[in-house]
């Protein structure tokens, strides 16, 4: 079995923050990052799909956690295809436009490279310390299977080289009947990366949750089974509590994963209160007395 990994999505959430979980020393942004890195050894930047990372900020991450300790970083949204904030661009960067939102080509070709120099270029100083772990490219519900979208994946990975980007897909075709074992093989055939789910089913972003591993690193994103899946809210689309029970169901699936990747990280996505925390010690004790 390869290394596993098991953290949570947020450590910053105000929910979190207002639910007891940090103790009340930790009662700046850093010492409740370095709080968070004595209790789990792996985060997921979330707060990079909305504006893209600063480098001053990368190094501030690096300083305020351990050695070993690894971060994954949300792709910025524009280089996924969602709808994009004029104001989330960099300044010199933001087209002429009465868009609120903007896509990739409503940018000229030469601020779109310089979105994707900028992005990468900000994350040195994690590449640097050895503690930036993958890439999180999260797709949008209406990306389906597509001969050029598959391209874009491999695109995707030579711009990111040496670099790990990892691949979640939000649209049920990529797995599809025969589809599924044609994304897989896919993605085994260019080692890229996939970002296994367990989400709510019967949703148009919906997917089911496949356990596989296609290349040296495995993922699983845990988002819950909230019944408000749909919801503007995000407290209430992601405020779901994995039962203990469910865990336990979860954690031999976890571990034959594991058998098949080098390196497997686990990721509590339902960020609302302590949920994500709680569900995560627990998950990774149970993966431990395995």
């Amino acid at each position: 079995m390869g290394e596993t990994k098991v953290g949570t999505a947020s450590w910053t959430d105000r929910t979190l923050l207002d639910s007891g979980w940090y103790p009340q020393t930790a009662d700046t942004p850093e010492k409740r990052l370095a709080y968070y890195a004595r209790q789990f050894p792996l985060v997921e930047v979330d707060a990079t799909y909305y504006s893209p990372p600063a480098e001053r900020t990368a190094r501030l991450w690096v300083d305020r956690t351990p050695p070993g300790f690894t971060f994954n970083v949300k792709a910025f949204s524009l280089l996924t295809g969602h709808p994009t904030r004029v104001s989330a661009l960099y300044k010199d960067l933001r087209p002429d436009t009465d868009k609120k939102n903007v896509y990739p080509d409503d940018l000229p070709a030469q601020a779109y490279e310089e979105v994707w120099t900028r992005f990468l270029s900000a994350l040195d100083p994690l590449v640097e310390a050895g503690k930036l772990g993958a890439l999180l490219f999260q797709f949008p519900p209406w990306w389906g299977i597509r001969r050029d979208h598959k391209d874009y994946l491999v695109e995707v990975a030579k711009r990111c080289a040496p670099l790990r980007p990892v691949f979640e897909f939000r649209h049920a075709s990529w797995f599809d009947g025969d589809n599924q074992e044609e994304t897989l093989s896919f993605l085994r055939r260019h080692e890229l990366p996939f970002v296994c789910v367990d989400m709510p089913q019967g949703h148009r972003s919906s997917v089911p949750p496949v356990l596989a591993a296609t290349a040296d690193l495995a993922m699983v994103r845990f988002h819950g089974h909230s019944d408000k899946w749909t919801s503007k809210d995000i407290h209430e689309k992601f405020g779901y509590r994995y039962s203990d029970r469910e865990l336990r169901d979860w954690a031999p699936k976890l571990r034959e994963l594991a058998d098949s990747a080098e390196r497997t990280h686990v990721l509590m996505n339902n960020c609302y209160r302590d949920y994500a925390q709680t569900n995560a010690t627990t998950l990774a004790g149970l993966l431990d007395a395995g």
